[in-house]
């Protein structure tokens, strides 16, 4: 349990440099991801072929996959359009939210009772997120974007709750963003004429930030996600990545000094998630503690 926590919170913390990287790399959101699913596909899938450890799956299970790497990469489209339309700090705020929507989502897909304590805890992070808004409308159209984007974080790892324990990390990671890639390919004319590109070929910056971003960010965030998913649930995921957040606002001040552009009901409503956070983690580990007592 303790392997997994440390893998889950090393792959939070990739996760939340992200919202950096989206701040870098200049490209349209939808242009940035496909940039970055074909660069992890490819080196993913090199990876394997030479290490000869690719699999071949049914053709219902290859759907199964491409169709969570699909939500995976609206999920990037929507999280970076929220970095870009507001800035780093408030999308990553809005991934907070995720606990909220995965106390409900993960009863109904798995089939399990709703727990009162999961709402709640998910209702605290709405709170913050509602306090830090509240008071900093300008983010509109940032907001709208970053909270899709949770709706979907929130169910990649419920599907993926499932598909791990059949799959190994890797193989199951290569199938699901070749599955996204496909997806984005084509709904990127739809979204592009919508949401206009300045330019479509990467700047010599643009593609040292893309490859940091598939290679630490994707292949290697991914891979510790997935294993920790063996042993810690849905939720308990979930509401670790919004320590995401935390990570990010840190980042964003530090390199984009964003601290600036809030007020103290921002720190008000961060508090508040990270109470949150810290109250799961509690529950968990007294939990793990009585399992353990039992044996």
């Amino acid at each position: 349990m303790k392997k997994a926590f440390l893998q889950l919170h090393i792959a939070v913390f990739l996760a939340g440099f992200t919202a950096i990287l989206g701040k870098l790399i200049g490209l349209n959101e939808g242009i940035l991801v496909w940039y970055r699913l074909l660069i992890t596909v490819l080196t993913l899938g090199l990876l394997l072929f030479f290490r000869k450890e690719l699999e071949k799956i049914s053709p219902k299970n290859m759907l199964k996959i491409a169709g969570v790497g699909a939500i995976v990469g609206i999920h990037w489209v929507l999280f970076y359009g929220s970095v870009k339309y507001a800035n780093v700090s408030v999308g990553v705020v809005c991934l907070a939210a995720a606990g909220f929507f995965t106390s409900f989502f993960e009863p109904l897909i798995l089939k399990r009772k709703i727990s009162i304590i999961e709402v709640l805890l998910g209702v605290l992070t709405i709170i913050g997120i509602y306090i830090i808004f509240d008071f900093h409308p300008q983010y509109k159209v940032g907001i709208i974007f970053g909270i899709l984007a949770t709706v979907c974080s929130s169910l990649f790892p419920i599907f993926n709750k499932k598909l791990v324990e059949d799959f190994s990390p890797r193989i199951l990671t290569l199938y699901e963003l070749s599955g996204g890639l496909i997806v984005l390919s084509i709904l990127m004319p739809l979204y592009l004429a919508h949401f206009p590109a300045a330019y479509y070929l990467p700047t010599p910056s643009d593609w040292f930030w893309l490859l940091v971003l598939a290679w630490l960010c994707t292949v290697l965030c991914f891979d510790l996600q997935l294993n920790a998913l063996k042993k810690i649930s849905a939720f308990t995921a979930s509401l670790t990545y919004n320590l995401e957040p935390i990570y990010g606002i840190i980042f964003g001040f530090l390199l984009f000094h964003e601290n600036r552009l809030f007020n103290w009901h921002f720190y008000l409503g961060v508090g508040l998630i990270l109470l949150s956070i810290i109250f799961q983690m509690i529950r968990v580990f007294r939990a793990n503690r009585r399992k353990l007592s039992t044996i």
